[in-house]
């Protein structure tokens, strides 16, 4: 988000440029090479984003299996699966691994696989449909797991999940999305009313970040880019009130 933004701003500063206001079109530019400049040749990424990944600790399997296991969506890119008749990958596809592997750890397990489309209106195609051909080809049969392809975003995740799985109360459930994405995604749950235990993963820091953590443009930007659109989530949903804590944890 914030890297989008920068470049916009930089954008309408080189038009200004090319206007009677030379002078704030040229502070703008300036403004937003410098921006994107520290986004992408500084470790402010990586220092945005361990405050995300780090609120809640790797899973450690209990004693008790759980009833049922929720795999957020976010895993596939649906358009270019389309397009290529084949499935394709998104960066959350750990949620699909990890999933997989505790639904071969708890075979009696439910599996609840929660992603539609990201689009504001609904369309025909959805991510969950292409997350169910790797769950499968990870051996994960496909009549077990329970599609709920309609959500477009981690409220409606939240909300739809919670219907599709009917808990009852004591029942044990478990989280498994990326573990930038999870405080807000247990945030969400809890608002809905759905009580999970969190299973984070898909790192994309190592967690010891310093400032000579220098890794290469494209790669920083993506990070600032992930960690300012969960901080901007997490400010919008709280604001909403649609959450009971900003920075929700264990």
């Amino acid at each position: 988000m914030l890297p989008n933004f920068l470049a916009a701003i930089g954008l309408f500063g080189c038009l200004l440029i090319l206007t009677r206001y030379v002078a704030a079109g040229r502070k703008l530019a300036i403004g937003a090479f410098v921006g994107l400049a520290v986004c992408g040749f500084s470790p402010a990424g990586s220092l945005l984003l361990r405050p995300l990944e780090d609120r809640f600790p790797p899973w450690v399997p209990g004693a008790d299996a759980p009833d049922g296991i929720i795999i957020l969506g976010g895993s596939t890119k649906p358009e270019v699966s389309a397009a290529r008749g084949f499935p394709v990958s998104d960066i959350g596809v750990d949620r699909l691994i990890t999933g997989a592997m505790l639904a071969r750890r708890y075979p009696n397990a439910r599996i609840i696989y929660s992603g539609g489309s990201p689009d504001l209106l609904p369309g025909n195609l959805r991510e969950a449909d292409y997350a169910l051909q790797i769950l499968g080809e990870l051996g994960i049969p496909r009549d077990r797991v329970q599609i709920e392809g309609y959500s477009r975003n981690t409220a409606e995740n939240a909300t739809f999940s919670k219907a599709a799985a009917s808990p009852k109360p004591g029942d044990h459930w478990l989280l498994v999305t990326s573990a930038y994405h999870m405080p807000r995604a247990v945030g969400l749950f809890r608002a809905a009313g759905f009580p999970v235990e969190p299973v984070p993963t898909g790192w994309l820091t190592s967690g010891h970040t310093t400032w000579l953590d220098l890794g290469n443009f494209a790669s920083s930007v993506l990070l600032v880019h992930v960690a300012s659109r969960e901080w901007i989530g997490l400010a919008t949903y709280r604001a909403l009130g649609r959450t009971s804590a900003f920075f929700p944890g264990p």
